[in-house]
């Protein structure tokens, strides 16, 4: 199957006839809105038309689905439908949406203290505007689902979803359904980054539409040029901010308002501005603040979730103002960002979360005792001195990150383990694999709970018929609330195994009566059975034992379930969106970068020379898995920072649609010299096994790049106030020469 999009930005549908293609061989159905129960849909406002049904907002928006036995029938279809549409004007950037009120939601506010006053009365005050752009997902697997009709007018699912209930409920509202009729299965995805928690459940209903209706398995995977043109990327943010700090660099004051491009409709974009005005103090206290939110409609595709959430684009404007102080006072903005660190002054937060278990202050020292960042900092003030044609610069940045969906009743998840006889385990959970290792994570839980090996148990696809009403897999929490679900269901079923257990030993293994069988006894003492290494033993007695598999079928054989359900809901959290004050996060991981990189002079090019990253994870579940996020997600984040550009041209076309235009880091982008280490912590007590969630901060340390490549072209004596993220080889440029650029 494939689907007919707009190529107009914005405007009306006056008709589409598409009585000439289905004449046409190998063409089986084509289907408009009409052919849908329910058409308007979206994930936080229901605002969005899955199909067009009078106005188009964007370019790339579905105006038909086509069933058909070949892509060549498909492309002759797409060729022989008639469609008019009358052209509206339309709006493409925040300056515009600004001056027209197009917005989506409203003005947020987060706010704490009188700004207004110490900005009047500071002897030091900076004002500007900071821009950041976009940034395309570019899984290598594309936007893909396949639909097989069953009994009772049943679907199957199978989608590349990180949220598959989204999914079976987006399918089932559609084509007039219960949600008991749709099954949605992810066995795995190659690659989301956020970009398939929302905007994966359409093409689920299109195909879903297809199978209704032909009553034969439907198939839709698109091209990954037709995925960069319809699907939305990271929210460009355009944010205007005022600050006053004294004359050692310490903030007073803080008024940021935050503008973000949403694009046509609101898909998760008011969620994203929260997690962005959440972030906009990063990693320091500032005992002033006002926070102001609002998202911006356009008429490009609906801008989605992506790695960090909103996070990295109100943290690099706070990085930026950062940059901007320490120039302003002559001084290394390594000292500026020392004495606003959390710790020094205070911990609260402008929304009145106290930041616990804090380690900034720690992972600032140890990175630059261990980067020998002072000795490097004078070696390249030297050196910008006798080479004008290589400008060089080093930055360390940091992150604080706040881990928990920010709306509350996502913050639960469930698991289903079942043990088998022979001591094998099969477990299912909500959390979906897309690459970053989650299965392999309840997999280590899961064994050790048990005390046996990793290669007995076995993560099952997840399915909305094992796992229902579950959350997304997103906001850095799959580890933290499936682990914890998966961790409870283990629980449940040891408990009976140990009692059984104690029984067996207490008897010395003697046989029961024939007319006997053993039941779990409320109150026994279980405390002296041990699990380990595939054995269960009496730890008062260890000549007591038995394999654990031997357990596990004597249990069965006396009728103890060996089945367990776990339920986790992250405690203690709230936010209150009208006022913006809450517990949003149950704790925040942190990290600090050290990024040393080159500008040529003369052509823009910038490479990173090196790069020192130290994070604290807590107690990894797996060191190695939480070393290769911890790499993936910085190269991504350096990818946002300096290479990767969103274009789009005056027909609102993403015209950075394929490898050919659009550069994600290859390996010669990496840091020619690349460390990761981890800070020991053993102080987060709040998450299961003291473990840090660690998806999605390391992206933000991506910003040192840009902000030691701030810092290397402040060398050659120009305005940097105006440098824009990412720091392309054309925007160096254009900050090294801004006349030369306007010719």
């Amino acid at each position: 199957m494939g689907l007919l999009y707009s190529k107009t930005a914005k405007g009306i549908l006056n008709s589409i006839d598409v009585t000439p293609a289905l004449a046409l061989p190998g063409v089986v159905g084509i289907y408009t809105s009409a052919d849908l129960k329910q058409n308007i849909w979206g994930p936080i406002l229901h605002d969005q038309p899955l199909i067009v049904e009078k106005e188009i907002g964007f370019y790339g928006e579905v105006l038909a689905v086509i069933a058909a036995e070949s892509h060549e029938a498909i492309a002759q279809a797409k060729q022989a439908i008639v469609v008019d549409i009358d052209s509206l004007p339309p709006l493409f950037s925040i300056d515009e949406a600004k001056q027209q009120k197009e917005f989506i939601g409203d003005t947020r506010l987060i706010e704490r203290g009188d700004v207004d006053a110490v900005l009047k009365d500071s002897a030091h005050r900076l004002s500007g505007t900071f821009r950041c752009n976009g940034q395309d997902h570019f899984y290598l697997e594309s936007h893909a689902t396949i639909v097989y009709p069953k009994e009772q007018g049943q679907l199957e699912v199978h989608a590349s979803s990180q949220h598959p209930t989204e999914t079976q409920h987006l399918v089932a509202e559609a084509l007039g359904l219960g949600f008991h009729q749709v099954v949605c299965i992810v066995k795995r995805m190659g690659g989301a980054f956020g970009g398939k928690e929302a905007q994966a459940a359409p093409f689920s209903v299109y195909a879903a539409l297809v199978a209704q209706n032909t009553g034969r398995a439907a198939r839709c995977v698109i091209t990954k040029d037709d995925d960069m043109i319809m699907t939305g990327n990271r929210h460009p943010f355009q944010n205007d901010w005022s600050v006053a700090f004294d004359e050692n660099g310490c903030i007073q004051a803080l008024d940021i308002d935050i503008y973000s491009n949403g694009g046509a409709y609101a898909d998760l974009s008011t969620s994203v501005m929260e997690r962005a005005m959440l972030h906009a103090e990063n990693a320091y206290f500032i005992p002033n603040a006002r926070i102001r939110g609002t998202v911006c409609r356009l008429n490009i595709h609906p801008n989605t979730a992506f790695r960090g959430f909103g996070g990295p684009q109100g943290i690099a404007t706070m990085e930026a103002i950062i940059e901007e102080i320490a120039d302003s006072l002559g001084v290394d903005p390594l000292l500026v960002r020392r004495r606003n660190v959390y710790g020094a002054e205070g911990l609260t937060t402008p929304y009145g979360q106290e930041v616990q278990n804090n380690t900034l202050p720690e992972l600032f020292d140890q990175l630059a005792e261990q980067t020998n960042y002072a000795e490097r900092r004078t070696q390249i003030a030297r050196h910008n001195q006798s080479d004008p044609m290589l400008l060089k610069g080093i930055s360390i940045a940091p992150v604080k990150f706040g881990i928990s969906f920010t709306s509350r009743f996502l913050n639960q998840g469930n698991a289903l383990v079942n043990l088998h006889t022979d001591g094998t385990v099969q477990v299912a959970t909500g959390g979906t694999e897309m690459g970053q290792g989650l299965f392999a994570k309840i997999r280590y839980v899961v064994a050790s709970s048990f005390g046996i090996p990793s290669q007995d148990v076995l993560v099952m696809p997840t399915s909305t018929d094992k796992n229902h009403n579950t959350s997304p897999t997103a906001a850095s929490s799959g580890s933290d609330i499936n682990c914890a679900a998966a961790e409870l269901a283990c629980e449940h079923i040891i408990e009976r195994l140990k009692n059984i257990a104690a029984q067996i030993f207490a008897r010395e293994f003697e046989p029961l009566a024939p007319e006997d069988e053993y039941a779990v006894q409320e109150g026994l003492d279980t405390s002296h059975v041990r699990m380990e290494n595939g054995v269960v033993y009496d730890e008062r007695a260890p000549k007591l034992r038995m394999d654990f598999s031997s357990l596990c079928s004597t249990c069965y054989m006396n009728r103890i379930s060996l089945s367990g359900y776990g339920f986790f809901k992250i405690p203690g959290i709230y936010f209150d969106k009208v006022v913006g004050q809450g517990i949003p996060f149950l704790y925040f991981t942190n990290g600090v970068s050290c990024s040393e990189v080159s500008i040529d002079r003369y052509t823009g090019e910038l490479k990173v020379l090196r790069t020192d990253i130290l994070m604290d994870l807590g107690r990894p579940l797996n060191p190695g898995l939480d070393e290769g996020q911890v790499c993936g997600a910085f190269v991504q984040g350096m990818g946002w920072a300096t290479t990767e550009n969103v274009y789009y041209n005056d027909q609102g076309m993403q015209v950075s649609h394929s490898p050919t235009t659009y550069k994600i880091p290859s390996i010669q982008d990496v840091p020619r010299e690349f460390s990761i280490s981890f800070l020991e912590n053993h102080g987060n007590v709040v998450n299961v096994r003291k473990s840090k969630a660690v998806g999605e901060p390391p992206l933000v340390l991506g910003l040192s790049v840009w902000t030691a490549a701030k810092n290397a072209l402040r060398a050659s004596g120009v305005d940097t106030s105006n440098f824009e993220l990412p720091a392309t080889n054309e925007e160096n440029l254009k900050t090294l020469e801004p006349n030369l650029w306007t010719l």
